[in-house]
């Protein structure tokens, strides 16, 4: 290993069963071989009812960098974090560590139910091999951070589970000062107000540390990670010191499901979309910030009914971003006959974010307010970006500075036209 690299990871693989009692069965084979020295798990080549979790996954990472380990649930983020924290041990591959090793995993689930918080801590901080003196100087700073005060002598089982999330971050991260670290989606923890603090506490880590950072938050991904491993199934799909480019690799994977539902009533055939005249084939189509976007939507009304036509613009996670208020001429809302409908309309300006994006559409019966048709996950996009926002809304605004002379506290009037 070089001097300046403090993990190197070569040809990394693990291999579990799906059944408990030939998993069992293994173990005591590997085991034996391992008593006469031969390899761990076997020649290598999968045996009935196993998989590989983890498949030649190699890098490297030097003091400073931060590697976002990203990919779909199952994709053997947390298997690769358990090796290398020594959790679990790896079947083939080779792994080489330089310096003190911390790991923000699972916060709060070692502590003693029975036990205080105050107790609880120096619990924690003598299994992390920290010694008492130093827990005592950090004491007062640990309680602060977690914001738990008036509580810290309460025994942990009466906590919320948000307290103990706070209570065990806070310890890790005031008492550990680790050469390398592993996080593994440690900053979904209490409000916004800790959330920041968080942040601020990581960012201060990293700085000065090789850190390896597991998370499906892509804006903490793009604002903390120098470069990105996409896994999937196991392998490693991409390794690139462009966030960006590994961001859009992580959204490709993501796949799209279609849900259709209502009382069939009307249908909806399709939403195509385009830029100026040119249509945006294949199933994910890419869109860059900041083209402007029109749709073409088509749908089919029964006999008999009147219906609203309803649009709205989802991220992959379903949160509603843009809601389409579609309208006629006058400015009223949008009322469909019986029939086949053709709507063209403007979607504007893809001022989005970076990321996967799709649409829900539903007809709803003017008299009834029943939904007759709604189709969820159609015609998904992505939009590609040189970085990842922390919004959802990107504005780019044009900004006119004047700096004054604070010691006279004098206040000049700015102009805010573009």
């Amino acid at each position: 290993m070089s001097d300046e690299a403090l993990i190197k990871v070569e040809g990394l693989s693990k291999k579990f069963c799906r059944s408990l009692k030939r998993s069992l069965w293994y173990g005591m084979q590997d085991l034996g071989n391992e008593l006469v020295g031969r390899r761990h798990g076997g020649n290598g080549d999968l045996r009935p009812d196993e998989f590989w979790a983890v498949r030649d996954v190699s890098f490297e990472l030097r003091r400073g960098e931060c590697l976002g380990l990203i990919g779909h649930n199952g994709a053997g983020k947390t298997t690769l974090l358990r090796m290398l924290n020594g959790l679990i041990k790896p079947d083939a591959g080779r792994i080489e560590m330089r310096g003190r090793v911390g790991a923000l995993i699972a916060l709060g689930a070692g502590f003693n139910p029975i036990l205080t918080g105050r107790e609880n801590i120096y619990t924690n901080a003598s299994v992390l091999g920290i010694p008492r003196q130093h827990v005592d100087a950090k004491l007062d700073e640990i309680i602060a951070f977690a914001e738990i005060g008036e509580f810290i002598d309460m025994p942990v089982r009466n906590y919320s589970s948000g307290m103990s999330v706070r209570l065990g971050f806070a310890v890790a991260a005031v008492l550990i000062e680790p050469d390398i670290l592993f996080l593994d989606e440690v900053l979904a923890v209490g409000d916004i107000g800790f959330v920041v603090k968080c942040l601020n506490t990581v960012r201060r880590i990293t700085s000065n540390a090789a850190v390896v950072f597991v998370s499906h938050n892509m804006q903490h991904v793009s604002s903390f990670c120098t470069r990105v491993l996409v896994m999937d199934h196991g392998k490693t799909m991409l390794n690139t010191p462009m966030t960006s480019e590994g961001i859009d690799k992580y959204y490709g994977l993501v796949k799209s499901q279609i849900q259709v539902s209502g009382d069939g009533g009307s249908k909806v055939l399709d939403l195509t979309l385009w830029i100026s005249d040119r249509q945006l084939d294949g199933s994910e189509p890419v869109v860059e910030q900041g083209e402007h976007l029109r749709a073409i939507l088509e749908v089919v009304v029964d006999s008999g009914r009147r219906v609203y036509p309803v649009l709205s613009i989802h991220d992959e996670s379903l949160a509603p971003i843009i809601y389409m208020d579609l309208t006629d001429g006058a400015g009223s809302q949008i009322l469909l006959g019986s029939g086949k409908h053709t709507l063209g309309f403007q979607i504007g300006k893809t001022d989005l974010n970076a990321g996967k994006y799709s649409f829900i559409i539903s007809l709803r019966d003017q008299d009834t307010g029943e939904i007759l048709a709604r189709i969820q996950g159609i015609r998904p996009f992505r939009v590609n970006a040189d970085r990842i926002h922390w919004g959802k809304i990107v504005r780019r605004s044009i900004v006119e500075v004047r700096s004054h002379d604070t010691e006279k506290a004098k206040a000049e009037p700015v102009s805010a036209s573009a």
